[in-house]
């Protein structure tokens, strides 16, 4: 049995507008995914988040399942626009009741909230009159959403993340179009993600100035990344790996950690890259308690031939594939998910390493982990060996890197329920828990009964 230590944090995670539905009810506005959704052509088959897993009215039905899982920690987001239906000005008592009552639930069963205060769901008022996250305003805009959750919230919320993964707010919602605003551009993302840092680092001040002396909570942010292992040993492609790992994950933690963004961004992106003012550096500075991370793949990277420029899949994670000049590909030989995402332990490993190396030892917290299979229902129940599999050999992997010396303090498996996978729709089932969408149901997997028994005995065999 490899032991995790006495104080790991054991959770799973979920996302507002994946799971909630009721997206016209209680006083909530509109948001840029409830627009994009309704756009025809955007979503698989035509889904949307109208109802998903109607979460928002069986709330309870689904604390009761994490607690029957022994569940210590549940990681959601909360809709800005449930809170704020335009995005600012008058503060929605409905929307503050639902969150306070999905906070008192997991008091009772001793599960500890972690809380994202932006999982993509922008309000659609801030897209249409402000061009969304391309405004500097959006700042002062967040860190005064940010203000009223923690008021409301923070004598119950210890654990803040101000955004999640906001590569993919960058890059799949600005530069390919695939997210929501589902806007195509060579120069946007790069200017949308300067504004998100900025928004973060206000939203942190706030929170540390104002509420944490009082209220002891930790404030961070969660980036994604997939490890990028060197197709080959030459000099071309070790560099290559590393300047693709800079260009996703270096990009958004860089400036909090270092100073700046990578010198590979600033030599190759000229005036793309935005600069950040004295005021911004200093408000970036450390302002991360601990490095959320959301991980799922693994590639090999080489130095990218001409005639690969701009065909990169984009669910490869790849970026702007001709900023970079890094081809992605995959071993034949590896197992893959539903997604087309390959299922590498030792990815997971190498890039813990990565992390703890470049930027001085962080405690660090994996905020998402958990793969997408063609699961189906049968007589109540969904035989999922694969993902157990998933869920044990990555923690194994984690066993190894905190053995080694890295500070991983927590593991949330990506999803409590299978719900909206974005531009997916229904079509990707990551949950531990099958959701039949036409009726509301839900069904524990197998998975969840193997993770029960990981929490439970804190370690894998």
């Amino acid at each position: 049995m490899k032991t995790f230590p006495a104080d790991f944090t054991w959770g799973t995670a979920t996302a507002s507008y994946q799971i909630e539905g009721a997206w016209n009810e209680g006083g909530k506005g509109p948001s840029i995914w409830d627009a994009f959704t309704q756009t025809p052509g955007k979503i698989a088959e035509g889904h949307t988040g109208d109802v998903t897993c109607d979460h928002y009215h069986q709330m309870e039905q689904d604390v009761a399942l994490m607690a029957a899982m022994g569940l210590k920690a549940y990681r959601f987001s909360i809709a800005w626009s449930r809170i704020l239906p335009t995005g600012r000005g008058e503060v929605n008592k409905e929307g503050i009741a639902f969150y306070s009552r999905l906070l008192d639930e997991l008091a009772k069963h001793n599960i500890v909230p972690w809380v994202t205060l932006y999982h993509w769901d922008l309000p659609l008022a801030l897209q249409l009159e402000l061009d969304g996250w391309l405004n500097p305003d959006m700042a002062e805009h967040f860190a005064n959403y940010a203000r009223v959750c923690f008021e409301n919230f923070g004598d119950r919320v210890n654990h803040w993340i101000t955004f999640n993964e906001p590569w993919v707010i960058a890059i799949m919602g600005h530069s390919n179009g695939v997210m929501a605003p589902g806007r195509t551009s060579n120069a946007e993302p790069y200017l949308v993600a300067h504004q998100l840092l900025r928004s973060h680092g206000r939203a942190v001040d706030i929170y540390r100035r104002d509420f944490q002396p009082a209220q002891g909570g930790q404030i961070g942010i969660t980036n994604n990344c997939d490890w990028r292992e060197p197709k080959t040993d030459s000099p071309e492609n070790k560099a290559a790996a590393q300047r693709a790992l800079e260009f996703f994950l270096g990009w958004f933690a860089d400036p909090i950690y270092l100073g700046d963004y990578p010198a590979v961004m600033r030599e190759r992106l000229g005036d793309r890259l935005p600069e950040f003012s004295d005021e911004d550096r200093r408000l970036l500075a450390g302002s991360s308690d601990f490095f959320g991370l959301n991980h799922y793949s693994t590639l090999y990277a080489e130095e990218m031939s001409a005639d690969q420029m701009g065909k990169q899949n984009p669910y490869g994670n790849g970026g702007i594939s001709e900023d970079q000049d890094v081809e992605l590909s995959y071993d034949d030989t590896w197992k893959t998910s539903s997604m087309g995402w390959s299922m590498v332990p030792w990815g997971c490993q190498k890039l813990l390493h990565w992390i703890d190396e470049r930027y001085d030892h962080p405690p660090i917290v994996i905020t998402e982990n958990g793969c997408a299979l063609e699961d189906e229902l049968v007589d109540g129940g969904v035989r999922d060996p694969v993902r157990a599999e998933f869920i044990q050999t990555y923690l194994s992997a984690c066993h190894d890197a905190i053995t080694a010396g890295i500070d991983l303090k927590g593991y949330f498996v990506w999803t409590l329920l299978d719900n909206f996978e974005w531009a997916c729709g229904f079509t990707k089932r990551f949950g531990l828990h099958y959701t039949d969408f036409a009726t509301g149901k839900r069904y524990p997997k197998d998975s969840a009964a193997a993770y029960a028994k990981i929490i439970a005995d804190n370690g894998v065999e």
